[in-house]
């Protein structure tokens, strides 16, 4: 990797421009002449003390509690609102029955993208979740309990309200 400094500047001002380092590979080879692998490439911007930009689109999530043939709600996820960073906080949304409370784990259970707790108007807990295929999961404290069908519609919405403030 024996670039000359205007090499280099070239590499630092292309990096500036925000492209990738399969392109940086490509235009080294095609407009300096210097055919490098995508490691060596790597390794030359972290010896130049580059960082590249990392672009992301704003990607729609759809509401993994919609049920078939509702639309889908759409979210963007920002860095500051994951759920292990935020502390964790009852959910209030209008219109829900005050015998329900949500809150959503400061750290997410293991093998879970969301988890948090539940109690039901009949006071009965339980922990839920969201696994990596967007099901929804209830572990009920109590063995073998089943909460109302009108609890869990309630149950659903004020999660649904409480991932979508915090961006899912």
């Amino acid at each position: 990797m024996n670039l000359d400094d205007t090499q280099r500047k070239q590499v630092s001002q292309w990096i500036a421009e925000g492209l990738k380092l399969s392109e940086i590979q490509s235009r080294l080879a095609s407009e300096l002449g210097v055919r490098l692998t995508y490691m060596d490439v790597r390794l030359l911007v972290d010896d130049l003390k580059l960082t590249p930009k990392d672009v992301e689109p704003a990607k729609s999530i759809p509401s993994v509690l919609a049920g078939p043939g509702a639309p889908p709600t759409a979210g963007t996820r920002a860095p500051a609102a994951r759920p292990g960073t935020e502390a964790s906080k009852p959910a209030s949304p209008g219109g829900v029955s005050p015998g329900i409370s949500l809150a959503v784990d400061q750290i997410t259970r293991p093998g879970a993208l969301v988890s948090g707790k539940v109690t039901f108007s009949d006071g009965n807990k339980a922990d839920w979740y969201f696994d990596q295929t967007g099901q929804l999961g209830l572990f009920p404290q109590s063995s073998g309990y089943r909460p109302p069908a009108s609890d869990l519609q309630q149950f659903q919405a004020a999660l649904q309200t409480e991932l979508s403030k915090l961006g899912f």
